[in-house]
């Protein structure tokens, strides 16, 4: 009687996680790991709230490494807001770009508003925590007019002004100061919202929450587009 074959089987090697292979890799990979430490960081606590040693800590590394990656705190923050602020300017200046053509010599007010708001909103919606973290750091940039405003220009500001030009077009009798008055408002509302306070959450007994950006999306242009009419075609005084 023949002795059954045996098969011969090999147990596969446990599979190591990918790790970067070269020093550049490394560095790139570590730089993300800080970024995204400081950036929970700083959109809690804000840029003199938090020290080189608490996103050392939050990374697991001695703080003292930190300086061979930024020169400062400085230029940690500045690293962090403009690593998310080139991906929202690229994509709403596509879409009001898009719009643009789309819509061609009859642009709405609406029409632009939406390219604008919801292109940004949908980051924070899709994104995840990290980029609603992103969300209410901008907050706190565009509300500290000592040295916040300056980042603001730097990044937004190409974009600011293709809004602007498009609600000109879709607003051709209204006054220019109306018009960037009504921006004003946009960016105050749009800037309340990315905080996410909780305040709209205890005033509404949780019919609303400052979470839910998908109700923010859904109501935000249109109230928006409101304004716009209201300050460009209503009394000039109060009635």
């Amino acid at each position: 009687m023949t002795a059954p074959k045996q098969e011969s089987q090999r147990v596969p090697k446990a599979t190591k996680p990918s790790r970067p292979s070269t020093k550049a890799e490394q560095r790139a990979e570590k730089t993300e790991q800080i970024l995204d430490a400081a950036e929970y960081l700083f959109s809690k606590h804000g840029l003199y709230g938090v020290a080189l040693s608490d996103v050392a800590k939050r990374v697991g590394v001695h703080h003292t490494l930190l300086n061979y990656y930024f020169s400062d705190k400085k230029n940690l923050f500045d690293a962090v807001f403009a690593r998310r602020a080139a991906v929202t300017s690229e994509r709403r200046m596509k879409a009001l770009d898009d719009y643009a053509a789309a819509s061609g010599d009859r642009p709405t007010v609406e029409g632009a508003l939406h390219a604008f708001l919801d292109t940004d909103l949908d980051l924070y919606i899709e994104g995840g925590e990290s980029w609603k973290n992103y969300g209410a750091l901008g907050a706190q940039v565009a509300n500290t007019p000592e040295w916040g405003a300056e980042l603001m220009d730097e990044h937004f500001d190409p974009v600011v002004l293709r809004l602007l030009d498009l609600l000109k077009r879709a607003l051709p009798d209204c006054s220019e100061d109306r018009i960037f008055w009504g921006y004003q408002f946009v960016t105050g509302a749009l800037m309340l919202t990315l905080a996410r306070t909780g305040r709209i959450d205890k005033l509404s007994g949780g019919l609303c929450r400052s979470e839910d950006f998908l109700a923010a999306k859904e109501h935000m242009a249109l109230f928006m587009a409101g304004g716009f009419r209201a300050i460009c075609h209503g009394s000039a005084a109060p009635g």
